[in-house]
């Protein structure tokens, strides 16, 4: 089977669903479709993480991983709401254990500051307060820190692309892009059938590099896939966390350290290490 659209969007993650969304919500009514290769949205990084919608406060003030990171944790927690999506403000503790980690316990406290987030110093018996268990000697409170099911945030996204008009085409693995011999656009070879498209927009995450290089686009970064891996506590010992727990971290390298997260379903889990994957 064939299909023609304005725009094809490749990727059923939650970057691909949110940008089919927006597309086919625009003004300009453009038609829209979405590719995903596996049989249901949502099954690789979307539907596999920790759940947590971070409050920005690792990210430089006033770059755009900040600005976006900030806005969108406030407009996650509307769409949730509004769609009844599990969905819970519980906020984390950053807690230092150890005397030579408060200078950078400091550092982002004065960076959630820059932020303009409303984050809180507390001492070891304040931070008992939030979290009975913790042996800390001082901790950071960052009220706006979250969690939420992104599997069903997903599937609010799909509903929705759904009644603007757009169409989702699973089990579509794009295996060729390729100019069309009959117009300027893109013709995408899937195991479904042609899709013919003006425009394509790549949201394939890990597989994005390979899929411009299906497109004659030779990428300028490299993508090496690493895993992160979790115990997870068993019931009798979840009453241990009540919220978000994490180490004081540096905010100059992209790892947040090992943390314990409450997740949406109440169970509790600790991680993640970084493992080199060998595969995508």
């Amino acid at each position: 089977m064939n299909f023609t659209c304005d725009i094809a969007v490749i990727g059923g993650g939650i970057v691909g669903l949110a940008t089919a969304k927006a597309l086919v919500e625009s003004s300009s009514a453009q038609s829209v479709i979405l590719l995903e290769k596996e049989s249901a949205l949502a099954q690789h990084q979307t539907g596999r993480n920790s759940g947590v919608i971070h409050s920005g406060i690792y990210y430089p003030p006033g770059s755009l991983k900040a600005r976006t990171c900030i806005a969108g944790s406030h407009s996650m927690v509307e769409y949730a709401r509004q769609h009844e999506v599990p969905v819970e403000v519980t906020g984390k503790l950053i807690a230092a254990t150890r005397p030579d980690e408060l200078p950078g316990l400091d550092r982002l406290y004065e960076r959630g500051l820059e932020h303009g987030l409303e984050v809180r110093k507390l001492d070891a018996s304040e931070a008992r307060q939030f979290e009975p268990h913790l042996a800390a000697i001082a901790a950071v409170h960052v009220p706006s820190t979250g969690i939420v099911d992104y599997a069903g945030v997903a599937k609010a996204m799909a509903e929705d692309i759904h009644a603007a008009g757009g169409q989702i085409l699973l089990g579509a693995e794009v295996t060729g892009i390729v100019s069309s011999e009959r117009s300027s656009n893109w013709r995408l070879e899937t195991t479904v059938g042609e899709v013919e498209a003006a425009r394509v927009v790549n949201c394939g995450g890990l597989h994005s590099d390979q899929l411009a290089a299906l497109a004659g686009t030779v990428p300028s970064a490299r993508i090496v896939p690493f895993r992160g891996e979790y115990f997870e506590l068993r019931p009798e010992a979840t009453h241990l966390v009540k919220g978000l727990i994490y180490p004081v971290s540096d905010p100059d390298f992209p790892f947040l350290g090992v943390h314990l997260t409450r997740g949406i379903d109440g169970g509790v889990h600790a991680g993640p290490n970084a493992v080199l994957a060998l595969r995508r």
